[in-house]
């Protein structure tokens, strides 16, 4: 048994049943295997599930990899690939994913789930700002570059919260908001323009 295996079948039990399993027991029984081998891979459901958006992430991104063209791009293109293969990949479990949203009263930012994609996501973030300042295309700045992925992480969710209320044809809404987002993300980060923002709030701070 692989780890596939076992998030597929967690996938559909919610998709058939509106719920999760009672328990592992119950879970391994439909797979039709040792209780045993469910812990091999996963401590508990909350893990499993955090694995599943961790899993949506490795898979868009080896892709993304494995595309001679995209070793080409600029950082900012490399950012717009990934959105658009990456809600291309969520498509496949919209249904599990719609679900899961609806099922938590919090914000996706405070959804469990989300925390080992969020650190890969960083790490991913992380790389592109470093290359963005080989090119120049990302501006270094003293005390706030460090938070340029943190940027990059709240871009990223409301990527996938403006993907799960589209209700357009083929989702070319979204398409449309995340080549807007990235490019004015990116825009902001290379200019002068946020440097103009911390000047005037500086002088705002010492008028006080």
């Amino acid at each position: 048994m692989e780890k596939q295996s076992i998030r597929d079948a967690y996938k559909r039990y919610w998709l058939e049943n509106g719920q999760a399993p009672v328990s592992v027991f119950a879970l391994c029984k439909i797979l039709d295997v040792p209780e045993a081998e469910f812990y091999q891979f996963y401590s508990n459901f909350e893990a499993l599930e955090a694995d599943v958006w961790l899993d949506y992430f490795q898979r868009t991104l080896d892709q993304l990899k494995g595309d001679e063209t995209y070793q080409q791009y600029s950082s900012r293109e490399k950012l717009l690939a990934f959105y658009f293969l990456w809600v291309q990949r969520l498509k496949d479990d919209r249904s599990y994913i719609l679900q899961q949203y609806r099922r938590s009263q919090l914000p996706l930012s405070q959804l469990g789930q989300l925390s080992d994609f969020k650190k890969a996501f960083y790490e991913y973030a992380s790389g592109l700002v470093k290359e963005g300042y080989l090119t120049a295309e990302i501006k270094e700045r003293k005390y706030i570059s460090d938070q340029y992925v943190h940027g990059f992480w709240v871009q990223a969710l409301f990527v996938l919260k403006y993907w799960i209320g589209d209700r357009s044809e083929q989702f070319e809404l979204t398409d449309a908001a995340i080549e807007k987002a990235v490019n004015l993300s990116f825009e902001l980060i290379h200019s002068n323009t946020i440097d103009s923002l911390i000047d005037f709030g500086k002088f705002m701070f010492t008028r006080k």
